[in-house]
């Protein structure tokens, strides 16, 4: 039988040792407590984060390893660029949040629900409102036809979930943020759970222990608060080349 923790409700700072998290299932660390913005941002600043179905508790999970992207090495290559060369799309951060957010959350083919539930999108929408949650969109004139969000704490930003309508979609929105983080000296995205999708875009793995660590160093470093829609990160990808 397993026997998880459960978190005080009074104290929402307060967790578990991310790294007595369980073998099987991978990471699952606790349940219980709330979607609370101070709660958020101090699991975040732990290296733990929330994954739950809509019928199922609260759950909280740092896995072994971590799926993570380097800022550095998140630029486009040949395919990208001529895929890129065929469209024209533009990106904005910050400018449709809660549509990337929606957009995020519709059912995907091969998959009969969302762990992106409704309080899931309410607790990041108000983390947004505070500057703290952000977006990356692309868009075909009107159209959205990628987008990535996710949670800046520090300079760590932690990836929640991306999306396409178009081949490519989610990928430029990807190299989008990257190269915004690198400009503000952010080196990771926390990319949470590894899949192939994730490993063929860039993505590597680390130990947990060795995440944690650029974890407690990352989120105590001055980061980026506020609203970062006047930022333009990649008004014109194929002309710079990064």
């Amino acid at each position: 039988m397993i026997r998880l923790p459960l978190l005080d409700t009074a104290k929402p700072e307060h967790f578990p040792d991310p790294r007595k998290a369980l073998n099987e299932p991978n990471g699952l660390l606790a349940f219980g407590g709330d979607l609370s913005p101070r709660r958020l941002l101090a699991a975040y600043a732990q290296g733990i984060f929330p994954w739950f179905n809509e019928d199922e508790p609260l759950l909280w999970w740092s896995p072994d390893p971590r799926c993570v992207f380097h800022t550095a090495a998140l630029r486009p290559n040949r395919s990208l660029k001529r895929r890129l060369a065929q469209v024209s799309w533009r990106i904005t951060v910050d400018h449709a949040f809660q549509d990337v957010v929606d957009a995020c959350a519709a059912p995907r083919p091969g998959q009969s629900g969302t762990w992106i539930v409704p309080a899931m999108a309410e607790a990041y929408t108000h983390l947004h409102a505070m500057g703290h949650a952000h977006s990356v969109e692309v868009w075909e004139d009107r159209r959205l036809v990628g987008g990535i969000y996710g949670i800046a704490v520090g300079r760590l930003f932690c990836g929640e979930s991306m999306f396409s309508r178009e081949s490519s979609g989610s990928r430029v929105a990807l190299m989008g943020l990257a190269r915004l983080l690198r400009q503000w000296d952010f080196p990771l995205i926390d990319a949470q759970v590894t899949n192939a999708h994730l490993l063929q875009l860039g993505a590597v793995e680390y130990p947990r222990p060795q995440f944690l660590r650029m974890v407690t160093q990352l989120a105590h470093l001055p980061g980026q608060p506020g609203s970062w829609a006047e930022f333009t990160p990649l008004a014109q990808l194929t002309a710079s080349g990064s």
